[in-house]
């Protein structure tokens, strides 16, 4: 008998062939194959006779070839085969294109099922391109007469091969005992597993496939639970390196700072200082609204840190941005680092430099810092991921800061909690500038402690967003070059859109032939050449080197440059108090969370800002969705919204949670979230070793290596 954890390829009579083109489809075991679910279902569970065959109807016959033709048009380079079928009662064509090796598979007086949607040709009624296949009292039907699974596809290998291989694996598939125990699946009242397999790619009624997604997503969601409570508690048990927070010191940072914190800054800094208070590390997230002022939060912190003799890493996720956060770490506590005896290091790929406790600055190789570092001698290190390789040691890591936390992915989230230095968990902060609706946050991160910052810094600005239609175009360019002859700088973004293939909702490869450097270079030349000649004008996308972008970056911050056309490389972090317009090109090409995201990019300085979403679209729905942005005035309320209208997988990005579609679904489906939470919470407080249910254990450890924690 056949196994879940069998691979295809060692199943004796398993065709070669299937298991070359199956990997393709990244399904290497008999549980990747049955866990590959059908995206939509064909109804062909009507049996109809041919005499009642209406134009458009989805619908099953059953009867017999009665004669078979092969067209070749040559002038269209088509070949054609046709079938004539009856059932006794009329007679119907089934059609199919291109596809001349069918005709060995098409027999006269056989008994046999057609499924498909007629159509109206010059002859009467049409099958076009139906699902056909051969009945007998020993078998049934597999691709016909009743709801049929579309799969995605490779090539080599249709949605009738993979019911094919499918239905084979079930018939001979010794079933293991369900993983979900059986008081789970009371609470929740869910399929158990066989018949949860049965009838996703097999159901007599759409309402079995519902029942069975739901209890496939649910068991994703129930082990990422477990997975956060395991990890909270093995933290809560773990040893950290805990720094002692005087209030006097607290205090002097508050005096150093040019500015007041919120109350929610104020907040969020003293839930994070009693947190590296502990001797069990820390493990929290710091949300905070687009221009909410995170960053000295989280540099508090830092210094606090240091002040104690322990080490922090900061992490950023670009050079831009590892670079700004140095430059304003070092300007803002100019005078309290080197009176705390900090030593500030920035470590980059293409740069390098220390800031001395001595109040100096000097360029130093990477080499050197890392010795300084080994050395314990360097406190404060801000880089891009590269300062958390093997080959860079810390001496005594005591937190570890890691800004725009979404981009590094689980895996490097999962280095960092398990980079044990002298036996001590460092301190994680993460820091997201794009808001999570709390559903979310808990299911995905129901690890970490959460603080949240909604409120902006006093003397803000409202942003005054405009959606521009082609005809006003002209009048926004004015508006601009008004804006820039008094001194402001301009922002102009252009869709970021990949050079790659898609699939449709329907599964189909779509060829996207969009380039981003392209998208970019043509709207510099346009601004350049005809509509701003006059002016500064540079660009900056993702195929530039981080030398050139630093140093783009460097002349639009000095003021040296009028207009910066970009990508959504600018997206987060940016910080350019003279930038007043943002400028957004095909602004319905991007989620309302990453416009969102675009527009906190001006409004920084004391001037009045302005954000202009250009679109060509006439779509009701695209203006709707703009107009939200328009009205938003809190990041986390248009989150929700985002998380609506686009679900949870276009939001987050598949990539980054490394979760099965099925799951990435339903992260928007409260009544199942809180379901597995409970689920999660029950098993756990009773067995948290998970001794009692091995089953239990044995698939979290598969969820912990599709996730790359382990």
């Amino acid at each position: 008998m056949i196994a879940l954890e069998h691979e295809l390829d060692k199943i004796k009579g398993f065709d070669k062939r299937f298991v070359v083109r199956l990997k393709n489809l990244n399904i290497h075991t008999v549980r990747d194959l049955l866990y590959h679910f059908p995206f939509r279902y064909e109804d062909y569970s009507t049996l109809t006779r041919i005499s009642d065959l209406e134009p458009g109807q989805t619908a099953t016959i059953s009867g017999v070839i009665k004669k078979v033709n092969v067209k070749n048009i040559w002038k269209r380079h088509m070949v054609i085969v046709e079938a004539i079928i009856t059932d006794g009662t009329g007679l119907i064509r089934a059609v199919w294109f291109n596809q001349p090796f069918l005709v060995r598979n098409l027999h006269l007086d056989k008994p046999v099922n057609f499924a498909g949607k007629t159509g109206m040709g010059q002859s009467g009624l049409t099958l076009n391109n139906p699902q056909f296949e051969y009945l007998s009292p020993t078998k049934d039907a597999t691709h016909t007469g009743q709801l049929t699974g579309k799969y995605s596809e490779t090539k080599g290998l249709t949605s009738k091969g993979l019911r094919y291989l499918i239905k084979i694996l079930l018939q001979n598939l010794k079933l293991p005992e369900d993983f979900l125990p059986a008081e789970v699946l009371e609470m929740s009242n869910l399929p158990e597993i066989k018949n949860a397999l049965v009838n996703i790619h097999f159901p007599k009624k759409i309402e079995d496939t519902e029942k069975a997604r739901e209890r496939f997503a649910f068991e994703s969601l129930f082990l990422l639970q477990l997975n956060n409570l395991e990890l909270k508690s093995h933290l809560s048990k773990a040893k950290a390196l805990s720094s002692k927070v005087y209030k006097k010191d607290w205090e002097e940072i508050l005096k150093t700072l040019p500015f007041e914190l919120t109350a929610e800054q104020k907040k969020a800094t003293l839930e994070i200082l009693k947190d590296i208070r502990q001797p069990h590390p820390m493990n929290r997230l710091l949300q905070g609204d687009v221009g909410s002022g995170k960053t000295v939060v989280a540099t508090a912190a830092a210094l606090i840190t240091a002040k104690n003799g322990w080490q922090v890493a900061f992490l950023a996720p670009t050079e831009v941005l590892a670079n700004q956060h140095y430059e304003t770490i070092k300007k803002i506590f100019a005078e309290l680092i080197p009176k705390w005896e900090i030593n500030l290091a920035l470590m980059t790929a293409s740069s390098s430099k220390v800031f001395h406790e001595k109040n100096l600055e000097a360029d130093m190789k990477k080499s050197e810092i890392v010795h300084e570092i080994e050395k314990g001698k360097i406190k404060i290190v801000v880089g891009t991921h590269s300062i958390i390789q093997k080959d860079v040691a810390f001496k005594n890591l005591g937190l570890v800061i890691v800004d725009e936390q979404h981009r590094f992915g689980v895996k490097q989230r999962a280095h960092l909690l398990n980079n044990k230095e002298n036996d001590f968990i460092p301190h994680l902060l993460s820091m997201s500038a794009t808001p999570i609706p709390r559903t979310l946050s808990l299911t995905l991160f129901g690890d970490l402690d959460i603080s949240i910052i909604k409120e902006l810094p006093k003397g803000r600005m409202e942003i005054k967003t405009k959606i521009i239609e082609p005809t006003k175009r002209a009048l926004a360019y004015k508006f601009i070059n008004e804006e820039i002859k008094k001194g402001r700088q301009v922002f102009v973004i252009c869709p970021r859109i990949e050079a790659k293939s898609e699939s449709d909702q329907d599964g189909e490869v779509v060829k996207n032939t969009w380039s981003d450097t392209k998208t970019v270079k043509e709207e510099y030349e346009k601004l350049k050449m005809t509509i701003f000649p006059k002016l500064k004008i540079d660009m900056l996308h993702g195929k530039l080197k981080p030398e050139e972008k630093n140093l783009i970056m460097k002349k639009f911050k000095d003021g040296k440059t009028d207009i910066l056309v970009a990508t959504s490389v600018i997206e987060v972090g940016v910080d350019i108090q003279n930038a007043s317009i943002m400028m957004i090109e095909g602004a319905e090409r991007f989620g309302l969370s990453q416009l969102y995201q675009f527009r906190g990019r001006v409004g920084r300085g004391e001037h009045q800002s302005h954000c202009f979403l250009f679109t060509e679209s006439q779509s009701p729905d695209v203006k709707k969705r703009l107009e939200y942005l328009v009205e938003a005035k809190n990041g986390f309320e248009l989150a929700e919204k985002d998380l609506e209208l686009r679900g949870p997988g276009q939001f987050l990005g598949d990539k980054q949670t490394g979760l099965p579609d099925l799951a990435m679904r339903s992260l928007n489906n409260v009544r199942l979230i809180k379901l597995a939470r409970e689920a999660a919470v029950q098993i756990f407080k009773k067995d948290s070793s998970l001794k009692k249910n091995p089953l239990v254990k044995a698939r979290l450890e598969d969820l912990r290596k599709m996730l790359h924690q382990e």
